[in-house]
C-alpha cells in the first residue's frame, strides 16, 4: 500500500502547497499592488493641447483598506486636467466614508462619474466558477439571467451627493459639460449596462458640435454600448467593469470580461468599429475587487493617466 500510494499523496501534496501559495500571493500582495498605467491617446483636434485625464474604476471600498486610501489618496500628485470615475466604488454598505476619504484629493480637480452596480447593490458571495459558465452559455449580469432578490442596497445618494458637491458632473444617461482652461468639454454617459440601466436613447445623437471635445463614459462595456457610442461618431470611450478578468494566465491573459466584450479587450487601449465609424476604447482592470472574492493574478490593480493628444 505504501509502495502504491506513496507517489500520489505527494504529488497531492505538492500540488496543494502550490495552490496555497498561488492564493496567498493573489490575495496578500498582487490584490494590493497598486499600479499606475499611462496610455496616450491621440483623438483630440488639431491644434488643440494635450489633456491629461486620470480615470479611477472598480475601488470596490471596504473597511480598513488603509493602503488602498492612501494609493488613491496620493493620485492627486500627478495633477491630472480633469478626473473620470467609472463606477462600482463600494464593496461594503458602510464604505461610502472611507471611500470619500480616499477621493477627497481627487475631487479638488474637476471630474465626471457613472454609477456601476455595486454602487447601487452590496455585494453577495458568488462562486467563481459561474463567470465561465455564464460565458459559455452568452449570460451576464441581468442580460440573460433572472433579476436579483433580496439584494442589499447601499446609501449610494450620500455618495452621489458627495461628488456632486465637490463639482463632479453625475452622467447617469445624460450629458454634461467642464469648462476648462477656455475649453470646452462635452460628456455623454449611461448607467450601467450591466443591470439594464443604460438609456441610450435619452442621449443619442452623437458629439456636441459646439464643443471643443466630446467623448462617452460608461461602467460595463457591453457591445451594445460601445455599438451606439461608436456609431455616433465618439473618438474616445472609458469604461471598467472587467477587473482586467483578475484571475488571468500568465503569458495567456484573460478567462472572461464579465459582459459580452472579448477578452482581448478585456483591459487597456483598443478600438471599436461600427457603421464604417471607428472609436478608441479604454477599459481599466480598476484597483479594487469584490469583498468575497479579493483575490487578483496576473492582472495587479491599477488606474490610468491617459494624455489626450491631437491626431496624428
Amino acid at each position: 500500500m505504501r509502495a502504491r500510494y506513496g507517489v500520489p499523496l505527494k504529488a497531492a501534496a505538492g500540488i496543494a502547497a502550490v495552490g496555497a501559495a498561488g492564493v496567498a500571493y493573489a490575495a496578500g500582495f498582487e490584490a494590493r499592488s497598486f499600479r499606475l498605467r499611462r496610455v496616450t491617446v491621440p483623438v483630440l483636434p488639431q491644434g488643440m493641447r494635450p489633456l491629461r485625464v486620470l480615470q479611477v474604476s472598480d475601488i470596490h471600498m471596504v473597511g480598513g483598506q488603509r493602503k488602498k486610501r492612501a494609493w488613491l489618496q496620493s493620485l492627486a500628485g500627478l495633477r491630472p486636467d480633469f478626473v473620470v470615475n467609472t463606477g462600482d466604488n463600494l464593496s461594503d454598505t458602510e464604505g461610502i466614508p472611507e471611500l470619500l476619504d480616499s477621493l477627497g484629493p481627487l475631487m479638488s480637480f474637476p471630474g465626471v462619474y457613472v454609477f456601476g452596480s455595486n454602487d447601487y447593490y452590496g455585494p453577495r458571495l458568488r462562486n467563481p466558477g459561474r463567470y465561465l459558465l455564464e460565458k459559455a452559455q452568452g449570460r451576464h449580469g441581468l442580460n440573460g439571467n433572472k433579476p436579483v432578490v433580496g439584494a442589499v442596497h447601499n446609501p449610494w445618494e450620500e455618495m452621489r451627493d458627495a461628488f456632486d458637491a465637490a463639482g463632479w458632473l453625475n452622467l447617469t444617461n445624460t450629458r454634461g459639460r467642464l469648462k476648462l482652461d477656455g475649453l470646452e468639454l462635452a460628456f455623454t454617459g449611461l448607467d450601467d449596462p450591466h443591470i439594464k440601466r443604460d438609456r441610450y436613447a435619452q442621449v443619442a445623437g452623437g458629439p456636441e458640435v459646439d464643443a471643443d471635445f466630446s467623448m462617452a463614459v460608461v461602467h460595463a462595456p457591453y457591445l451594445r454600448v460601445l455599438e451606439s457610442f461608436t456609431a455616433d461618431r465618439y473618438p474616445l470611450i472609458l469604461a471598467g467593469h472587467t477587473h482586467g478578468g483578475q484571475l488571468c494566465i500568465p503569458f495567456y491573459g484573460a478567462l472572461v470580461t464579465n459582459c459580452d466584450l472579448d477578452t482581448k479587450r478585456v483591459k487597456g487601449l483598443s478600438t471599436h468599429e461600427a457603421e464604417g465609424n471607428r472609436a478608441y476604447l479604454h477599459v481599466s482592470a480598476g484597483c479594487g475587487t469584490n469583498r468575497f472574492t479579493p483575490v487578483r493574478f496576473a492582472c495587479p490593480p491599477e488606474a490610468t493617466l491617459l494624455t489626450l493628444t491631437p491626431k496624428g
